[in-house]
């Protein structure tokens, strides 16, 4: 008897799961959240890539790495999981990251490298109206003033900040339709995260690492210039330095 039980409680669980994978294949067809061809992302599944097949039971999503997950109907109704196509349609896709510089090289800048600045023609415009803006305010507020401490004045993040903003609006790769901006996130102890916010003019995967990294590559090698340095974790190079 007792076995008879166990027979008809593991057919009622097959029946069930069944019915769930038909409903949930149906609701699939009916919904279309993805199409053959879109790339979805579900980690807890170990799926990250392009549909391949969508059947009544089961849908295959061929991986970046070649390899082909097969996920059940039911488990795309239930659970969450990203579709970029909506990316993919946008004609862009988006760069978020953000460069980690030393605080400790954080500054005002002198006269003589604010001339020296104006070798940038991106940051002309800039200097020229921020001068002007910290000329009106320090002539109205600094009335029988002469202690520079209490004047406003021009520092080299925020001079670089603008330069970046500038370089990434005048950039051929970047789609100026979307949104671009560069912010400064709060202080770590590993430096303060300068966050580059823009998207390129592409969606193909390495056309965009590509630009990602033509743009990284400039601004890390131009960062000097306005005499600031990436924060690093000390080496055995740094310590070798301290102790020669």
């Amino acid at each position: 008897m007792a076995t008879g039980g166990v027979l008809v409680a593991i057919i009622g669980f097959a029946l069930q799961a069944m019915i769930s994978d038909v409903f949930s294949g149906i609701a699939l067809n009916v919904e279309r959240p993805f199409r053959i061809g879109d790339w979805i992302e579900m980690p807890q599944q170990n799926a990250d890539g392009d549909v391949i097949d969508i059947a009544l039971h089961t849908v295959k999503v061929q991986n970046f790495d070649k390899t082909i997950t097969t996920i059940p109907t039911y488990k795309l109704i239930n659970e969450s999981y990203r579709n970029w196509r909506g990316m993919a349609e946008s004609g862009g896709r988006r760069i978020k990251r953000a460069i980690h510089l030393d605080q400790n090289t954080l500054r005002f800048l002198t006269e003589q490298e604010l001339a020296d600045l104006r070798r940038f023609r991106l940051l002309r415009d800039y200097l020229d109206r921020k001068e002007q803006e910290l000329r009106d305010w320090n002539a109205r507020e600094m009335a029988g003033e002469d202690n520079p401490v209490n004047a406003r004045r021009i520092t080299n993040i925020g001079t670089f900040r603008a330069y970046v903003l500038a370089f990434l609006r005048t950039h051929p790769q970047i789609n100026h339709e979307m949104t671009t901006l560069v912010r400064q996130l709060e202080p770590t102890p590993a430096g303060l995260p300068l966050e580059i916010y823009t998207f390129a003019a592409t969606t193909q995967f390495a056309e965009y690492e590509s630009i990602q990294s033509d743009i990284f590559d400039h601004l890390l090698a131009i960062l000097p210039e306005f005499g600031l340095r990436v924060f690093q974790e000390p080496s055995g190079v740094d310590f070798a330095r301290l102790s020669s």
